[in-house]
Protein backbone atom coordinates (compact mmCIF):
# COMPACT_ATOMS: atom_id res chain seq x y z
CA UNK A 1 0.00 0.00 0.00
CA UNK A 2 1.33 3.27 -1.21
CA UNK A 3 1.32 6.60 1.12
CA UNK A 4 -1.66 8.09 -0.52
CA UNK A 5 -4.17 4.73 -0.08
CA UNK A 6 -2.71 4.40 3.69
CA UNK A 7 -3.86 8.05 3.78
CA UNK A 8 -7.09 7.26 2.40
CA UNK A 9 -7.64 3.98 4.61
CA UNK A 10 -6.55 6.12 8.20
CA UNK A 11 -9.52 8.77 6.70
CA UNK A 12 -12.26 6.38 5.96
CA UNK A 13 -10.98 4.58 9.35
CA UNK A 14 -11.38 7.69 11.35
CA UNK A 15 -14.84 8.97 9.83
CA UNK A 16 -16.04 5.32 10.26
CA UNK A 17 -14.94 5.37 14.40
CA UNK A 18 -16.29 8.83 15.19
CA UNK A 19 -19.90 9.96 16.20
CA UNK A 20 -19.44 13.50 14.97
CA UNK A 21 -18.27 13.30 11.34
CA UNK A 22 -21.21 10.76 10.38
CA UNK A 23 -23.90 13.38 12.56
CA UNK A 24 -22.91 16.53 10.75
CA UNK A 25 -22.83 14.51 7.00
CA UNK A 26 -18.82 15.19 6.74
CA UNK A 27 -18.13 13.62 2.93
CA UNK A 28 -14.27 12.78 2.35
CA UNK A 29 -14.27 14.09 -0.98
CA UNK A 30 -10.33 13.40 -1.48
CA UNK A 31 -7.63 12.16 1.18
CA UNK A 32 -4.35 11.29 0.11
CA UNK A 33 -0.26 11.82 1.93
CA UNK A 34 -0.84 15.00 3.86
CA UNK A 35 -3.86 16.61 2.29
CA UNK A 36 -7.86 16.06 2.06
CA UNK A 37 -10.38 17.85 1.02
CA UNK A 38 -13.94 17.42 2.82
CA UNK A 39 -17.39 18.71 2.12
CA UNK A 40 -20.56 19.59 4.86
CA UNK A 41 -24.35 20.94 3.91
CA UNK A 42 -25.17 23.13 6.21
CA UNK A 43 -28.41 22.78 8.02
CA UNK A 44 -30.36 25.10 10.04
CA UNK A 45 -29.10 23.22 13.40
CA UNK A 46 -25.54 24.37 12.29
CA UNK A 47 -26.10 28.30 12.64
CA UNK A 48 -25.67 30.73 15.06
CA UNK A 49 -28.45 33.00 16.49
CA UNK A 50 -27.73 35.57 13.32
CA UNK A 51 -28.54 32.53 11.05
CA UNK A 52 -25.25 32.16 9.49
CA UNK A 53 -22.84 29.41 10.10
CA UNK A 54 -21.56 28.73 14.00
CA UNK A 55 -18.35 29.33 14.19
CA UNK A 56 -18.41 26.28 16.14
CA UNK A 57 -19.11 24.03 13.00
CA UNK A 58 -16.94 25.48 10.65
CA UNK A 59 -13.99 24.80 13.42
CA UNK A 60 -15.08 21.37 13.43
CA UNK A 61 -15.07 20.77 9.79
CA UNK A 62 -11.86 22.32 9.71
CA UNK A 63 -10.62 19.88 12.75
CA UNK A 64 -11.82 16.85 10.92
CA UNK A 65 -10.08 17.93 7.91
CA UNK A 66 -7.05 18.65 10.07
CA UNK A 67 -7.19 15.10 11.88
CA UNK A 68 -7.32 12.53 8.83
CA UNK A 69 -4.11 14.73 7.60
CA UNK A 70 -2.57 14.75 10.33
CA UNK A 71 -2.89 10.96 11.22
CA UNK A 72 -2.40 10.11 7.70
CA UNK A 73 0.79 8.24 8.19
CA UNK A 74 -1.10 6.23 10.22
CA UNK A 75 0.90 7.48 13.40
CA UNK A 76 -1.93 8.43 16.16
CA UNK A 77 -1.55 11.70 16.36
CA UNK A 78 -3.75 14.87 18.52
CA UNK A 79 -3.81 18.60 18.24
CA UNK A 80 -1.27 20.45 20.57
CA UNK A 81 -2.80 23.58 19.28
CA UNK A 82 -5.11 25.29 17.05
CA UNK A 83 -6.21 28.89 15.54
CA UNK A 84 -8.49 30.06 13.05
CA UNK A 85 -9.65 33.00 11.61
CA UNK A 86 -12.84 33.75 10.36
CA UNK A 87 -13.61 35.61 7.14
CA UNK A 88 -17.14 35.28 6.17
CA UNK A 89 -20.19 33.68 6.42
CA UNK A 90 -22.78 30.77 5.32
CA UNK A 91 -25.90 30.15 5.37
CA UNK A 92 -28.36 27.16 5.48
CA UNK A 93 -27.70 25.12 2.48
CA UNK A 94 -24.66 26.13 0.78
CA UNK A 95 -22.01 23.44 1.07
CA UNK A 96 -18.68 23.98 2.95
CA UNK A 97 -15.31 22.88 1.65
CA UNK A 98 -12.59 22.07 4.32
CA UNK A 99 -9.38 21.76 1.99
CA UNK A 100 -5.95 21.10 4.66
CA UNK A 101 -2.65 20.66 3.69
CA UNK A 102 0.32 19.66 5.96
CA UNK A 103 2.66 22.85 5.82
CA UNK A 104 5.13 20.72 7.95
CA UNK A 105 6.29 17.69 10.00
CA UNK A 106 9.25 17.37 11.74
CA UNK A 107 9.62 14.00 14.47
CA UNK A 108 6.13 14.21 16.57
CA UNK A 109 5.25 17.75 15.36
CA UNK A 110 3.24 18.72 12.59
CA UNK A 111 2.06 22.02 11.15
CA UNK A 112 -1.38 22.15 8.76
CA UNK A 113 -3.31 24.68 7.36
CA UNK A 114 -6.77 24.04 5.99
CA UNK A 115 -8.86 26.97 3.83
CA UNK A 116 -12.61 26.42 4.42
CA UNK A 117 -14.71 27.89 1.52
CA UNK A 118 -18.18 27.51 0.45
CA UNK A 119 -18.56 25.20 -2.62
CA UNK A 120 -18.16 28.49 -4.95
CA UNK A 121 -15.45 29.61 -3.68
CA UNK A 122 -15.96 32.25 -1.33
CA UNK A 123 -13.58 32.16 1.81
CA UNK A 124 -15.29 31.39 4.74
CA UNK A 125 -11.76 30.52 7.42
CA UNK A 126 -8.38 29.97 7.46
CA UNK A 127 -7.84 27.35 10.09
CA UNK A 128 -3.77 26.27 11.11
CA UNK A 129 -3.85 23.26 13.26
CA UNK A 130 -0.11 22.31 15.39
CA UNK A 131 -0.46 18.15 15.71
CA UNK A 132 1.44 15.80 17.75
CA UNK A 133 2.16 12.08 17.48
CA UNK A 134 1.07 9.91 20.64
CA UNK A 135 2.10 7.08 19.72
CA UNK A 136 0.40 3.65 17.77
CA UNK A 137 -1.44 2.95 14.60
CA UNK A 138 -5.29 3.91 13.52
CA UNK A 139 -5.23 0.44 10.95
CA UNK A 140 -3.82 -2.63 11.28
Amino acid sequence: MDANDLAAKVAQSMLAAEGTGPAWGIVIEEVRAGYARLSMTLRDDMLNGHRIAHGGMIFALADTAFAYVCNGRNERAVAAQAGIVFLGQAAAGETLVAEAEQLAHEGRSGVTRVAVRTSDGRAVAEFTGYSRTIGGSLVD
